[in-house]
């Protein structure tokens, strides 16, 4: 979205927690300008200090490196920068989806108390005169549900990477693909066990879960204990051309996730015509997914077992799917959500004299 921005005229930097080897700051082939500081919990506080010490002009993160940002795009992934307490600029408030029922999954009682208290009750207070975007109409619901007026809320999907490259034949055998990040909250733990049942009436069937985290040791425990040591591989992080041929050769997606605000990967898998398996519970994937038509949504673990054996089985059906997720899946590119983005950008910048060129989103 910062790269779609750059090409509507703005200059664009992304403030991220530092991590690994990545250079405190660099810029992107796409122009986009990217600084690192802090860490998992302390990016919140460095956040503040780069925008008032750039904004102040002194010391090492000076005004001539950082500049003023003309507007700050506030992402709160949960937790929140609640960047409008200390900024005097316009503030637009990215929410991908509430995390009500991912605080306990991920923290313990207290933290997760506290967790949700700030999202729900002192972040809407925070924001209360700011522009929110969220990804998806199950998102503009759960912030209104929090007290967050619907006329402040613009929806702007995200897009899907255009397909390139030539599509990897299906496997011979039937294959489940799970794609995401290693973490409780994503459940790949119902995947193992769906394929473990399987498994006893498909011996040649294979799950790839691709993806990494901290969550990952205790995913091939539950592996070796359920004896699926051979029906599973853990691809670790992949590559986009890995990716794309997993998705490609693929027979289904899972998306066993307690919570998305979009579902990024269903569209993604839709556009290499592959159908998916989800959650009706997880929020944004109703938003991402046409029911009965580019894939399944489902209610309970008994149902998504019976839903993923019926469409391995069945593949007139799966192919049918298939080809309707990839058409669907069209209408979903950065080129229209950066457009749609750059509305709300533009809307929210005051008038000024200077040329787009010189106004700056952080």
């Amino acid at each position: 979205m910062a790269a779609e921005l750059i090409g509507h005229g703005r200059r664009v930097t992304v403030l991220c927690q530092a991590h690994g080897t990545a250079p405190a700051e660099e810029t992107t082939p796409d122009g986009v300008r990217i600084v690192r500081r802090g860490g998992r919990h302390t990016v919140y506080l460095f956040a503040a200090l780069v925008y008032l010490i750039g904004a102040l002009g002194f010391g090492p993160l000076s005004r001539r490196r950082l500049g003023r940002p003309d507007l700050i795009v506030d992402v709160g992934n949960g937790m929140p920068f609640l960047s409008r307490l200390y900024a005097r600029k316009p503030v637009i408030a990215l929410v991908h989806h509430v995390h009500r029922e991912q605080w306990p999954v991920v923290f313990g009682p207290w933290v997760a108390r506290i967790g949700w208290w700030i999202e729900s009750r002192v972040a809407v207070r925070v924001y209360r005169n700011c522009r929110y975007v969220t990804v998806s109409e199950s998102s503009r619901s759960e912030l209104a549900e929090l007290g967050v007026e619907p006329h402040r809320i613009t929806i702007v999907h995200n897009g899907t990477p255009e397909v390139t490259g030539a599509p990897a034949p299906r496997t011979p055998h039937p294959s489940l693909v799970v794609l995401g990040r290693l973490v409780p909250h994503k459940r790949v733990e119902l995947a193992l066990r769906a394929t473990a049942l399987l498994a006893t009436e498909l011996p040649d069937l294979e799950l790839v879960v691709a993806g990494h985290g901290w969550w990952d040791e205790p995913l091939h425990r539950l592996a070796a204990d359920l004896g699926i040591e051979d029906r599973v591989r853990f691809a670790g992080f992949v590559t986009e051309q890995e990716k794309h041929e997993l998705l490609c050769s693929s027979w289904l997606m899972l998306l066993p996730s307690l919570k998305e605000g979009w579902g990024l990967t269903i569209v993604e898998a839709g556009a290499r015509g592959t159908p998916s398996v989800a959650f009706r519970s997880a929020g944004g994937v109703v938003d991402a997914m046409a029911h009965g038509e580019t894939g399944m949504l489902v209610d309970d673990e008994f149902e998504f077992f019976q839903t993923v054996r019926s469409l391995v089985l069945d593949a007139p059906r799966r192919a049918a799917m298939g080809k309707a997720a990839a058409t669907h899946a069209r209408q979903f590119t950065w080129a229209v959500s950066g457009a749609a983005f750059h509305r709300v950008v533009a809307a929210e910048l005051p008038a000024v004299a200077q040329p787009l060129t010189d106004q700056r989103v952080s």
